[in-house]
């Protein structure tokens, strides 16, 4: 396994390929789609044993008026991987095909509530597929088990929340969007621009060029030393997906005190009272 500051973040395929039969491990497939087939892909060819989760929809609770994503609450996320057998003595493995963003959610999600022992697949579903390790076309029965959700406040921040946080000493905010976004170029919210003080760190370049495999530790160290100004580092990007993602980077990298913005930019730049810079 690659040295990571934090390789029980990680789960290479030779690991999940030596672990597929131990009976704590379970295996999240969150494959998704915009048009709703991620389901039918996962019915075609999974990892033997996962269960399939559409996390769009069972992971996150929509604001009624914007549609701003936003965390789901704790009995609906222990719903959500209780039916997928995990309970609080298991060791949770989640992989996609898209570098490990919706995975990301997906682990932000747990993390979020106290379950800590999580891991990405690195190289997700790709790698897996195309190196030969073993697939199923059956479904994966588990039965229905739970664990205890244990809110974990530093985890997760809202929008007012770090509005009352601005230029605090020893934090850093970093944006996971897009150079492009982060300068105003380009987006698609209310406002462009990005929170006053952030860093541009995009969550793409943490990955191999051409891949979907974690960059070495020497790399993401060089690479993510903007972010390392202070002792606690805010993650945001569009709605909370590209964030998720690389506060799992920062966590694989051993920073402990690591959060993500609830809402994102779609839920700052929808509101006028918060400052923007361009």
């Amino acid at each position: 396994m690659p040295a990571y500051p934090c390789n029980e973040l990680v789960a290479t395929t030779e690991w999940l390929e030596e672990n597929l039969e131990r009976p704590e491990v379970r295996i999240v497939d969150l494959r998704w789609r915009p048009d709703g087939t991620g389901a039918r892909l996962h019915a075609a060819s999974h990892i033997p044993g996962a269960t399939w989760v559409d996390w769009s929809t069972s992971l996150v609770d929509r604001d009624a008026e914007t549609g701003v994503p936003r965390l789901a609450g704790p009995d609906s996320v222990a719903a959500v991987f209780g039916a997928a057998g995990v309970s609080d003595g298991s060791t949770v493995v989640l992989y996609d095909d898209t570098s490990g963003l919706y995975a990301g959610r997906a682990w932000w999600s747990l993390v979020a509530y106290g379950f800590e022992s999580v891991r990405i697949l690195d190289g997700g579903w790709h790698t897996w597929e195309s190196e030969g390790r073993p697939i199923s076309h059956r479904p994966s029965l588990h039965e229905p088990s739970s664990f205890t959700p244990r809110s974990t406040l530093r985890r997760r921040l809202t929008v007012s929340e770090l509005r009352d946080l601005l230029g605090a000493p020893n934090q850093t905010i970093v944006d996971a969007r897009a150079e492009q976004e982060y300068r105003g170029a380009q987006g698609t919210a209310p406002r462009l621009g990005h929170v006053p003080g952030a860093v541009n760190l995009p969550v793409g370049a943490t990955v191999v060029p051409g891949t979907e495999l974690l960059r070495s530790a020497d790399e993401l160290q060089a690479l993510l030393r903007p972010a390392r100004h202070g002792d606690r580092i805010v993650c945001y990007d569009e709605a909370g997906v590209g964030a998720t993602r690389l506060a799992w980077v920062l966590g694989v990298m051993g920073h402990d005190d690591v959060t993500v913005l609830d809402g994102g930019w779609a839920e700052w730049a929808a509101r006028p009272d918060l400052p923007i810079a361009g």
